[in-house]
């Protein structure tokens, strides 16, 4: 089951709507098969392995991260597949709570003679899909915040440079977070100060850059930046408000427009927000910043996970700070998070956090 949970990661950030899953078909003491989903969500898991696997497969018991399902979309299922291939145990490390697929994958393989064995390494299957699991159960994609700043939490000097405050090992780990999640965002002020393209440039994995998202309220975001020239290559959303103007001259140019009504403070709504690049299929997304979308997601109370980079100088007062005002009045106001690990990026650090109830509530 390790082994197959390796394999599931491989297809974080590229198989969206769907899960990343993996499956390892063992027989006679040896593992004849591997697999994991494909690029935007099929061939699925259990077809790769079987393949791979051929008539050795018959016999044999299949490791899966989730259970297979058991209808018929654009290929028939998986729980046929494996009873198909002869397979006479297998072994799930988590039911599948989509209600086309709950229980129902299980029970299928159980009613043609096959033995079923479930919850083996469950909680390491959550956490590799984390954000499928989010989506279903609570119709948002898991939220990771990304911040890069200085030991005092500064992402940019007071005239708003921000480069490079972390070293090249930090920003090749922020880039390889980019990899695997199916979108970024930022805010408009992030996107007018630096003028960024969101991709992932690391060797081997330019394919594997995400949707673009960019929330504007007033659509300022410029026809000729980086992200507008560019989003006929690599999918761009602008979030704005209903009243927005101009919108179709960013359609004209490939972008796709999101509009999300107002919260209190004029802006469109984080909840909406979540809501509704989830509805769009995004189960991972990726916020980036700036300060005022940090403390937008942070009030909202949708940030599941942060990886913070911390470089190891000072800027003190002058810095622009990696969160702004969202609310806070008191410590017991606080946004809190457990540490999970702490790991070197060249002279810098990467820490990872988890919001205190992101394993338990749902």
């Amino acid at each position: 089951m390790r082994v197959a949970l390796s394999l599931a990661r491989r297809g974080l950030g590229s198989v969206w709507p769907n899960p990343a899953v993996g499956c390892v078909i063992v027989s006679r003491g040896r593992i004849v098969g591997r697999g994991w989903t494909q690029p935007g969500g099929r061939p699925h898991a259990e077809t790769e392995a079987l393949a791979q696997a051929g008539d050795q497969a018959a016999g044999g018991c299949a490791y899966v991260t989730l259970e297979p399902c058991n209808h018929h979309g654009r290929t028939p299922p998986c729980s046929e597949a494996l009873l198909g291939a002869g397979i006479v145990r297998v072994v799930t490390a988590l039911e599948d709570p989509d209600p086309r697929v709950s229980g129902g994958g299980h029970e299928r393989l159980r009613e043609g003679g096959i033995t079923v064995v479930s919850d083996v390494l469950r909680r390491k299957a959550e956490d590799v899909n984390a954000g499928f699991l989010r989506r279903v159960r609570d119709g948002r994609p898991l939220v990771t915040l990304k911040v890069a700043s200085t030991l005092d939490g500064k992402i940019a000097s007071g005239t708003g440079e921000s480069k490079w405050i972390t070293g090249p090992e930090a920003r090749a780990r922020g880039h390889l977070l980019r990899a695997n999640h199916d979108a970024i965002m930022i805010g408009i002020g992030t996107a007018l100060a630096d003028d960024p393209e969101l991709t992932c440039r690391l060797g081997g994995l330019s394919d594997h850059s995400p949707i673009r998202i960019v929330v504007d309220s007033h659509l300022r975001l410029g026809l000729d930046s980086a992200l507008v020239r560019t989003a006929n290559a690599t999918p761009t959303w602008v979030v704005t408000l209903p009243d927005a103007g101009n919108a179709d001259a960013f359609r004209d140019k490939g972008v796709e427009v999101v509009t999300i009504a107002p919260d209190h403070t004029g802006r469109p709504d984080p909840v909406g927000i979540v809501r509704a690049v989830a509805a769009k299929g995004i189960t991972r997304l990726l916020a980036e910043g700036g300060g005022s979308l940090a403390a937008s997601l942070l009030g909202a109370g949708v940030i599941d996970r942060i990886a913070w980079f911390r470089a190891s100088g000072i800027m003190g007062g002058d810095g622009l700070s990696a969160v702004g005002p969202f609310g806070v009045v008191a410590p017991d106001g606080m946004a809190r998070f457990k540490a999970v690990e702490c790991v070197a990026a060249g002279d810098d650090v990467m820490e990872l956090y988890e919001r205190q109830d992101s394993l338990d509530d749902g």
